[in-house]
């Protein structure tokens, strides 16, 4: 390679390598912002490794009792009445589960209870109702209701706000917040500001609580559930996590810090979350992989009592129109109580997702990495299989390595961003190298064709040898036909035929229009006396040697070509349109146009130029007699738009002037005796 290829190779691949590098840059600054298409690409290999690797189970220690759409239709609609569900929670009590948990929040007394309706018609019709026969325990649903689940050990739920504050004067909540201890100071809790509790006398009742808040991603799939969040510089703990609390008779846990990130430490249970408090949930599938039991089976007692002995029970609705359905990867309609089975699920399992607060580092070292890998792939090896291994390789190694680490120990780093860096890194590298080898390409062509230019005119020079004649006149025969090429184009005419193209070829093409002179004697060609018929016929055959000899070279090669032009203007440029001219006698529009335009253009220089039998003839007069031959000698089209250009004619001949050398005795005696030229 000359060292002028080297040296325009290294620079593209410098300029590959800075575009790689930029591009290095960006995905790295990337990994530390929080840009909705960086969490898209995470989302997006998350879910995939998550339906991957779902086992499509749960945990048979978690039971949930559902206020389903037919308990809904069979009982009544909800709200129930509190003794109603008292009763449904004093029925499951007797069964002995580990403990129960009912997600639903009671904010407002019951309408139902007589004790308010009561009040309700002392207050709008001013009637002092009485009733008689009710126990006292009826009276109040409400009471009755706390009773049961004071009796039940029942863990409630509340509400958190972070966009209102409760009132002074309202009536405060019960709190009762489990011990939390926190020394690792790296937790940063969201902050609620306002708080959702149950009536009063509910709230007395209740010895255990969590909130029930969750929280969607950008996409709107719930992914994860805050475990811990802040409230009067209080933590709270999560419903589900309350009951699993409550299960094992755990009052106190402590966040602790270990080689993943944040751990919570309650027993002998240690839950992964991350500084904000929350922890991802590990979904198995769509909803109803856990044990449901209808409300309405319970309140029947058509169920089995074994469902529910030594299980948590968790007490929610998957009904629609009670709102607490979520959209998660599996399932568009996924019941709230139900992902707290999830998460109880993963607790027992011990297949909670680990995502380390390492993670972010992680992933711009392998950023980094790839950027050193790919670099490597640019700068030292210029084959192409190379280059594709090892970017499949390098992918599918990162992509493999992170879902290894999903499968088997539960761990998620994003392999997103590398691996988009590697393809678009390959990308640059190829469109780059690809570009550089058309570039190539394109210089390899011109020099070929530079070469068969050259070619042509060492053919030109070997008959200007034998026949010597003006090497300026293949120049202005050249430029004289381009330009009455390009005239004919602006005026429309032949436009099914003149083109770009056509026009291109045509100007390659002039100067083999003599070349089958070659294959005329010496004796004619160079015989210094007048020559005779005989001899005259013979000379007039290099229209035809040309002819022949350029159509046998273009008939191997593919399309159109300037050699088969060549061959047509070779064999027919002394046709006349009148049909008196050689060698085949054409007619008109039979002779090829580009032979058409070559004959005004080769008449017209040779009547300008300088020979050694003559003196040139001005423009003026050859152009008299170009006129003169109009519809005799010259398609009358072509005389017509050689005088449209007339200007640019005398521009081109005095352009390329040149000097004459002594011509032989019968190219004088041709002139002199009026043959054609």
């Amino acid at each position: 390679m000359k060292s002028r290829d080297i040296k325009k190779t290294k620079t593209q691949n410098g300029i590959l390598f800075f575009l790689c590098i930029g591009i290095i840059f960006l995905c790295a600054v990337g990994v530390y912002s929080d840009h909705k298409f960086v969490k898209a690409i995470d989302h997006f290999i998350y879910d995939q490794f998550l339906s991957f690797s779902a086992s499509g189970q749960g945990s048979d220690k978690v039971v949930i009792v559902d206020i389903d759409e037919i308990s809904l239709s069979a009982v009544g609609q909800w709200p129930w009445p509190r003794y109603r569900l008292a009763r449904l929670i004093e029925k499951i009590s007797d069964q002995a589960p580990k403990t129960i948990g009912m997600d639903i929040i009671l904010p407002e007394p019951d309408r139902t209870s007589l004790k308010n309706i009561s009040k309700q018609f002392q207050k709008d019709f001013g009637l002092n109702l009485k009733f008689s026969g009710a126990p006292p325990s009826l009276i109040d649903n409400d009471r009755y209701l706390a009773h049961i689940i004071q009796k039940s050990n029942l863990i409630g739920a509340r509400y958190f706000y972070f966009d209102y504050v409760n009132k002074d004067n309202a009536a405060p909540c019960n709190y009762k917040p489990i011990a939390i201890t926190d020394r690792t100071g790296l937790l940063s809790l969201h902050k609620a500001t306002g708080i959702l509790c149950n009536t009063f006398e509910i709230e007395k009742a209740l010895n255990a609580f969590g909130f029930t808040n969750n929280q969607y991603d950008r996409d709107g799939l719930l992914r994860q559930v805050p475990l811990l969040i802040q409230y009067q510089d209080r933590i709270f703990i999560h419903f589900a996590l309350a009951t699993l609390f409550k299960a094992h008779g755990i009052i106190k846990a402590e966040v602790q810090k270990n080689n993943f990130g944040l751990c919570l430490q309650a027993g002998d249970f240690k839950i992964p979350i991350n500084p904000d408090g929350f922890v991802n949930l590990r979904f198995n599938g769509p909803s109803h992989l856990h044990k449901y039991i209808s409300a309405v089976d319970i309140l029947n007692d058509t169920y089995s009592p074994a469902d529910i002995k030594n299980k948590i029970v968790l007490i929610g609705s998957s009904a629609v129109g009670l709102a607490d359905i979520h959209q998660t990867l599996f399932d568009q309609h996924f019941p709230g109580v139900e992902a707290h089975a999830v998460f109880l699920s993963g607790v027992y399992q011990k297949n909670h997702i680990l995502i380390p607060i390492w993670s972010t580092h992680l992933v711009f070292s392998a950023c980094v990495l790839t950027g050193a890998v790919m670099m490597s792939m640019l700068l030292y090896s210029s084959r192409p299989r190379v280059l594709v291994l090892g970017s499949l390789f390098w992918g599918c190694f990162l992509f493999l390595s992170s879902l290894f680490a999903f499968i088997t120990i539960s761990l998620y780093v994003s392999p997103g961003l590398p691996v988009l860096l590697t393809v678009f890194a390959f990308s640059l590298i190829s469109f780059g190298r690809f570009s550089a080898a058309r570039q190539t390409s394109y210089m390899w062509f011109k020099k070929l064709v530079k070469s068969q230019q050259l070619t042509m005119e060492a053919l030109v020079s070997l008959v200007e040898t034998r026949d010597p004649e003006t090497g300026e006149h293949i120049n202005r025969t050249q430029h004289y036909a381009r330009a009455l090429a390009q005239k004919l184009k602006e005026e429309n005419y032949f436009s099914d035929i003149i083109t770009d193209k056509f026009i291109e070829m045509l100007f390659l093409s002039v100067p083999l229009h003599d070349i089958g002179k070659v294959g005329v004697p010496d004796r004619i060609l160079l015989k210094p006396g007048k020559l005779t018929k005989e001899e005259f016929d013979l000379m007039k055959l290099h229209a035809s040697y040309g002819k022949l000899a350029l159509e046998r070279v273009s008939n191997k090669l593919e399309d159109d070509n300037y050699l088969k032009m060549g061959a047509q203007i070779a064999g027919s440029h002394h046709e006349r349109w009148d049909g008196k001219g050689y060698p085949e006698g054409l007619v008109k529009d039979a002779t090829p146009l580009s032979a058409r335009i070559m004959s005004v253009c080769d008449v017209y220089d040779a009547l300008i130029s300088r020979r050694c039998y003559k003196a040139p003839i001005s423009h003026e007069k050859s152009m008299k007699i170009i006129l003169e031959g109009r519809g005799s000698q010259f398609d009358p089209l072509m005389v017509d738009t050689f005088f449209a250009i007339e200007d640019t004619i005398k521009e081109i001949s005095s352009m390329f002037e040149d000097k004459i050398e002594k011509a032989p005795q019968h190219l004088i005696d041709i002139f002199m005796g009026g043959k054609d030229l």
